[in-house]
């Protein structure tokens, strides 16, 4: 579904910088539509991977499957190269530091928000920080076990020596996968604004070499070689 929404997002924002009468906003919405459809192939073949890997489209297959072994069975280390695809392909799609092209201050003002002020100009920021939140949720999903904590449940109960349908266990349990939710999303927040504050922006050409260039071939190897180890090892790749 957030897929989906997102392939839509280039239409508004290049409706923002046209109706604003203005070059500079104009340029603002032309890179931003370009830089949001550069990244969300790469975005999708990330998610395609972790879907096969899960054999199902449902967010609670896919953390259910990462439940196993408690933090050594998330997706993150069946899937690095495609957690660090989406990761990028986020950033991108949120226009985050080092991607925030189409808000370049120093050369277009601000993009395609530079005529927009007061509800108008918060409603940008609060659907870019959104969407980031949004993405971090997902990071948190499909690669971070979502709900679940680094130790299993099963291991939690025997720990305690009480049994999974004790009443009690099930409302920790229940409260503590919000927690690790929150907790592992709002990582991924922290980690996205540390960028912002290090790392420096990239120029246009850079920016689209790198999705089309590089993400987008190395995204097709990984759901390859994904399809490949999970019909070679159909066990530890959830075939």
């Amino acid at each position: 579904m957030w897929i989906s929404l997102s392939s839509i997002a280039p239409i508004g924002l290049l409706m923002a910088g046209y109706s604003s009468n203005n070059k500079y906003s104009l340029l603002g919405g032309l890179r931003a539509a370009a830089q949001s459809i550069s990244y969300e192939i790469p975005l999708s073949l990330s998610v395609l991977a972790v879907v096969m890997m899960s054999n199902s489209l449902s967010t609670i297959d896919i953390v259910n499957q990462q439940a196993s072994y408690g933090i050594l069975s998330w997706n993150i280390w069946r899937q690095p190269v495609g957690f660090i695809i989406f990761w990028i392909a986020a950033l991108a799609e949120c226009e985050r530091i080092p991607f925030d092209l189409p808000e370049a201050e120093e050369e277009l003002v601000a993009g395609y928000q530079t005529e927009y002020t007061s509800v108008k100009f918060m409603l940008f920021y609060a659907g870019s920080y959104a969407n980031l939140v949004l993405s971090a949720l997902l990071v948190a999903v499909l690669y971070l076990g979502g709900w679940e904590s680094p130790i299993p449940v099963s291991g939690l109960a025997n720990l305690l020596n009480v049994s999974e349908t004790t009443p009690w266990l099930q409302l920790i349990t229940a409260s503590l996968g919000i927690v690790m939710t929150l907790f592992k999303a709002y990582l991924m927040v922290f980690i996205a604004i540390l960028l912002r504050w290090t790392v420096p922006r990239v120029r246009i050409d850079q920016l689209l070499d790198l999705g089309w260039k590089f993400l987008l071939p190395v995204s097709l190897v990984n759901l390859l070689l994904t399809a490949a180890l999970k019909l070679t090892f159909p066990v530890a790749f959830g075939g």
